[in-house]
């Protein structure tokens, strides 16, 4: 049995070799001395390892756990050495990588997370099982299916809400405000992961689109939502690309062709064992060239910077906000033996103007690059011009046409938040009564003494006058925070948005990027129209 194991593993080795060795071949012709060369360099040092771990296995002080050796050690090592996105992928993040694609899951649909060594609800989806239900944000899950959740991570407690559609699920939890403990018994259902939330309109004319993610139904969410507010009326567009990760290419490059004129270039990539692969936009916009500004922050990556890079490209919108990740590495997924999978770094993915996505990572750690320190703005090598003519550089992500930063929370802020003061009075607000109020609702004066007590009570120190200072911040948080158990996540998020300082900001924004519009079509048009000597 151990032997068998072992060689599984060397097998799950021989196999991430083999990928990479197959990428070369294709990429070179088999017959070449240089792959010829590669593969025997591959089986010296495939024989030098399986040496290596069997001496280790042997004589080592501890026993060889053989997952850890492999799959969390070897591996990984050895992709590490190549840049900071190849990554192993286990069972489990294997699972969670095709669920985040699909853009679905089956079970109640609600967010958890650890407070103080329980597990805590935050939210319940809007429309999902658990929000018809009743569960609430504060809800402390005791017992899912008779199975204590003492000494059980979130994820483990995650994992026993999940189950087959149809199944049912018995969650027991302890509410503030009643003394015993309450029984929901749920039926799972297919819980949709929304990529694209609701589309609405910010003012007459106006609208915003937020898009959190591109998994396999990005751009039909796209189109869908558009089609809702009736895409023709629209005069102005606010698209929010911020802390966006990225996702699936083909969905970045079909919500680009959605804003673009057909046959303009979106994107293409290339790398060391693949050719130039073109992105073209092969429907368009059909003629709608509404003002777009998009917004960006510093965690707007890989298939957002697509958009974004390729929208300021084509001087199609204005982009607002901050330097983008700059994680234009193309990462194709293996599967592997076992339920797991190797995504590996194949290509590098260049602007239409021809500029690179990719930060440079050369001279730093991972956790830096992961963190940001020493961020470049811009790579003074890699210039290049907008379809209007305007400078734009690559290496360091999408720089926007305006920089726009969040402003930085004070001290008594960030102690407020630190304490998840917000969330846990709202838990007490609604202790022992009805999760309902008028629409329109608005924290009164007794709310707001209360709160002021609450905070004293819970040990945060402020003077009166800072309170004073902060009182519309603390407002506004606690509206967001009560509206999410009152009526939803998203009325809460639609809260948000609409007193959103850089959403206003993107709305003022509107009149550069019809301007920016209108002067690309007078430059192209000069151009066309320039004769020939």
């Amino acid at each position: 049995m151990a032997q068998n194991r072992r060689k599984s593993l060397i097998t799950g080795v021989l196999i991430v070799a083999g990928c990479s060795l197959l990428g070369g071949v294709y990429g070179r012709g088999i017959e070449t001395p240089a792959a010829a060369a590669s593969e025997d360099d591959i089986q010296t040092t495939l024989k030098s390892f399986t040496k290596v771990y069997s001496v280790v296995e042997q004589n080592a002080a501890d026993a060889l756990n053989p997952d850890r050796g492999i799959y969390n050690g070897a591996i990984p090592g050895m992709l590490r050495t190549l840049d900071p996105h190849s990554n192993f992928l286990d069972p489990k993040a294997f699972q969670l990588l095709r669920e985040d694609q699909k853009g679905h899951y089956y079970g109640v649909g609600m967010m958890v997370a650890e407070r103080n060594g329980k597990t805590i609800v935050i939210a319940p989806f809007t429309g999902s099982p658990a929000y018809k239900a009743g569960l609430r944000p504060g809800d402390v899950i005791l017992f899912v299916n008779d199975k204590s959740t003492e000494n059980l991570n979130t994820t483990q407690v995650a994992d026993l809400l999940k189950g087959p559609r149809g199944t049912q699920v018995q969650v027991v939890v302890a509410r503030e405000g009643m003394d015993k403990p309450l029984t929901f018994n749920i039926v799972r259902d297919e819980i949709p992961r929304k990529s694209v939330q609701d589309a609405f309109w910010l003012q007459p004319g106006i609208a915003y689109l937020d898009i959190e993610s591109f998994n396999e139904n990005t751009s039909r969410e796209v189109e869908e939502n558009l089609g809702r507010l009736g895409e023709n009326n629209i005069k102005g567009l606010v698209l929010d690309l911020r802390d966006n990760p990225g996702g699936l290419l083909n969905e970045g490059v079909a919500v680009a062709d959605h804003f673009l004129h057909k046959n303009q270039l979106i994107v293409s990539h290339r790398g060391r064992s693949s050719p130039e692969k073109p992105y073209i936009a092969r429907h368009g916009n059909a003629g709608r060239d509404y003002p777009i500004v998009v917004l960006v922050n510093r965690y707007s990556a890989s298939a957002a910077e697509i958009v974004a890079g390729a929208l300021q490209d084509h001087d199609r919108a204005w982009i607002l906000g901050e330097n983008t990740f700059g994680k234009g590495l193309v990462q194709t997924v293996y599967p592997l033996n076992e339920n797991t999978g190797l995504a590996l770094t194949t290509a590098k993915y260049y602007t239409p103007s021809g500029r690179l996505i990719q930060r440079d990572y050369s001279n730093m750690s991972f956790l830096d690059y992961y963190t940001r320190k020493d961020v470049p703005v811009q790579n003074s090598t890699d210039v290049k011009m907008t379809d209007g003519g305007r400078t734009v550089y690559g290496g360091g992500g999408i720089t926007p046409d305006e920089k726009y930063s969040v402003p930085k929370l004070n001290r008594f802020q960030i102690d407020v938040l630190r304490k998840q003061a917000f969330f846990s009075f709202t838990a007490r607000f609604f202790s022992g009564r009805d999760a309902k109020l008028p629409k329109g609702w608005d924290p009164d004066q007794n709310v707001d003494n209360d709160f002021h007590k609450f905070l004293l009570k819970e040990g945060v120190q402020f003077s009166e006058a800072e309170y004073a200072e902060n009182h519309a911040w603390l407002k506004q948080q606690l509206k967001r925070e009560i509206y999410i158990t009152a009526f939803s996540v998203d009325d809460a998020r639609r809260l948000a948005i609409e007193t959103d300082p850089m959403t206003a900001k993107g709305i003022d924004a509107l009149p550069k990027a019809r301007t920016l519009l209108e002067s690309a079509k007078k430059l192209i048009v000069q151009r066309t129209q320039k004769p020939e000597r």
